[in-house]
This record gives C-alpha cells, sequence and structure tokens, in this order.
C-alpha cells in the first residue's frame, strides 16, 4: 500500500507515520499544496497513493481546499466509481461545519478526530478494504 500523509504537526506526523509503516510505503508532506503535488506527481508516474491522511489546518492550503483539487485531478482523470483514492481526514476540529465540509463538499473517506489512535486508523484501513483483519479480529 502507497500512503501519504499530510500534516504539519511534527509530533502528529510522527504518530501517524508510526502506526502506517508497517502497512506499507509511507510519504509525508508538511502542508496542503505539497501533497496535492505529490498526489498529481503519483498519478502521473502510475503510482497512485491507495490513502491519504490529510489534516484540516495546515499552513499555505488547508485540508479542505487540498481534497477539493484532489478530488478535482481525479475527475478530470476520469478516475471514479471508487476507484479513488481514499481519503482519512484528521484534525482536532470536531464541529458539525468541518464534518460537513469533508464528507459532503469535498468527498473525505471518513474523518478521525485528534489525537488519533491506532485502533481507529486501523479499523478505518479496514473499513476501506486496504487492509484484512486476521486472528478474529487481531492484526
Amino acid at each position: 500500500m502507497k500512503i501519504l500523509i499530510a500534516e504539519d504537526d511534527f509530533t502528529s506526523r510522527l504518530v501517524l507515520q508510526g502506526i502506517l509503516n508497517k502497512f506499507g510505503d509511507v510519504h509525508v508532506a508538511v502542508q496542503g499544496k505539497e501533497c496535492v503535488e505529490a498526489f498529481k506527481l503519483s498519478l502521473e508516474t502510475g503510482n497512485a497513493y491507495d490513502l491519504i491522511c490529510l489534516d484540516i489546518m495546515m499552513p499555505e492550503m488547508d485540508g479542505h481546499q487540498a481534497l477539493k483539487e484532489i478530488r478535482r485531478l481525479e475527475a478530470f482523470l476520469g478516475i471514479k466509481n471508487g476507484k479513488e483514492v481514499k481519503v482519512l481526514m484528521t484534525t482536532v476540529l470536531d464541529d458539525p461545519k468541518n464534518v460537513f465540509e469533508a464528507y459532503y463538499r469535498g468527498g473525505a473517506t471518513s474523518y478521525l478526530v485528534k489525537p488519533v489512535h491506532s485502533t481507529d486508523v486501523i479499523k478505518e484501513l479496514q473499513q476501506f478494504g486496504l487492509i484484512k483483519s486476521t486472528n478474529g479480529g487481531q492484526l
């Protein structure tokens, strides 16, 4: 699995990397514009990301804007019908406005409020179909 973490907070990046590095190749972007550029490059090289963990509050381009640009690029290239990259929004913002913006306007696959915990991230990966559970649900 190819994973992109877009997160400007060092500690949050480390936590997500620690959770996700056992599931695949993890890349990091520290702001939204860099995330979009990395996503675009992955499409151009034919090695697209399977998962993007996207923080909402980032400098230069926030997560909402980055997600809209990612979905716009996918639409332009004809990527649809469940083939779109899975986007897990991660944020300290737990208000209805941001949840609505992420899901209904932006096209997020899911949304986790920080601090994120490994069990929650793993559950999301299982629901996305990116990993399978073994041993009666234990990984």
